[in-house]
């Protein structure tokens, strides 16, 4: 009896060591993917809430532009005025923000150039145009009351002589060809 205790003890204690092996195939317990959810930004307005939706360009001077933003206090100033514009502004682009009589944040536009394009964007445009090269872009970014309205790269592109303008969205589709 004391050996069949002895033999269970061992034969668990065995089986439960390979429980943590992650080697056995199908298993891709080891492979974690990560997701970035979308940040939102809500400022408290009075009797309305403000929503900004900051960007997840991979241009560091886009970023930077936007925290500046999200830290910006508009305090009282709103006050006396139907609408107030605040105008945030770098070497590379501009932010303009709107905010109603209530100092509620009514729209963003945001108007950069030269920017750090993202991989989708750059693999389809040197997928679907071979040997072409992006001479000069522009990303126009715009929201209305916390709705996204528009988010496109305004692409030129030149090959020897000929030049072609693109828009793309983020994603990497191509919108329109001029």
């Amino acid at each position: 009896m004391k050996a069949v205790l002895i033999i269970a003890l061992v034969l668990g204690m065995h089986i439960t060591s390979y429980s943590q092996d992650k080697i056995i195939e199908g298993n891709d317990e080891g492979n974690m993917n990560t997701v970035d959810l979308p940040e939102i930004v809500i400022k408290n307005a009075g009797k309305d809430f403000s929503y900004y939706l900051p960007d997840k360009n991979p241009d560091i001077t886009v970023n930077q532009l936007e925290k500046e933003f999200v830290a910006y206090d508009l305090g009282k100033d709103y006050e006396g005025y139907e609408n107030y514009l605040v105008i945030l502004s770098t070497g590379k682009g501009s932010l303009s923000a709107t905010y109603d009589v209530n100092g509620k944040l009514t729209s963003v536009v945001e108007k950069y150039t030269d920017t750090m394009l993202p991989h989708p964007v750059i693999y389809s445009v040197y997928k679907a145009y071979p040997g072409w090269q992006i001479v000069n872009d522009k990303y126009l970014y715009t929201q209305e009351n916390g709705d996204v309205t528009k988010k496109e790269y305004n692409l030129k592109l030149k090959k020897d002589n000929e030049v072609i303008k693109l828009k793309v969205n983020p994603k990497g589709e191509i919108i329109s060809k001029s």
